[in-house]
């Protein structure tokens, strides 16, 4: 953790965040069981907190299920270079019972074992390398491996949510929480 992120983003806590920031850190924590370094330095800015609930939300709530979900996430997290991302997402595949293959080919950056999740990784690297026109020959192979228009723009939600997450968590260096250590 550097001096200066800590300096400028100290961890807050429900006690001491704004009083807006201050209910979804209770929730966070009821929810868990603890309350995320991240979560506490995210709730600097409650507005930006606010949305990134409000974003993984709907995100969550999308047709994708959670394993291609998971995919999005991690495709981003690794080309972020978001190392506490990286971990948490590694424990969510890792509790949804993915192959251990697919985790650490998603860690690595390298081609999936499964070609429809591979369709996906590839789906958000097209995404992002063209700032959304995904080139037609792009968007014809991710739909060929049975998704839809839909799941297309779904994807795109998800990019949206976990870039402004993996940004975030960048900027305030939120370290590794000791429940993620595992997975990191």
């Amino acid at each position: 953790m550097s001096d200066t992120a800590t300096q400028h983003f100290p961890d807050l806590t429900p006690e001491t965040a704004p009083p807006a920031a201050r209910r979804p850190l209770e929730g966070i924590t009821k929810n868990l069981g603890y309350l995320p370094s991240a979560a506490g330095r995210l709730a600097h800015s409650p507005q930006l907190l606010d949305a990134f609930l409000k974003l993984t939300a709907m995100f969550d709530a999308t047709e994708l299920d959670p394993l291609v979900r998971e995919t999005v996430v991690l495709t981003i997290a690794t080309r972020n270079g978001c190392h506490l991302c990286v971990a948490m997402h590694t424990a969510k595949l890792t509790h949804l019972a993915a192959d251990p293959d697919l985790i650490a080919a998603l860690r690595a950056q390298q081609p999936l074992p499964d070609a429809r999740l591979e369709a996906v990784r590839r789906f958000v690297h097209s995404a992002l390398d063209h700032t959304g026109a995904v080139p037609e020959p792009d968007l014809t192979d991710f739909l060929a491996h049975g998704f839809t228009p839909r799941n297309a723009l779904e994807i795109v939600l998800g990019i949206g949510a976990y870039t402004l997450s993996t940004f975030a968590n960048r900027l305030t260096d939120a370290p590794v929480d000791p429940q993620l250590a595992p997975y990191a």
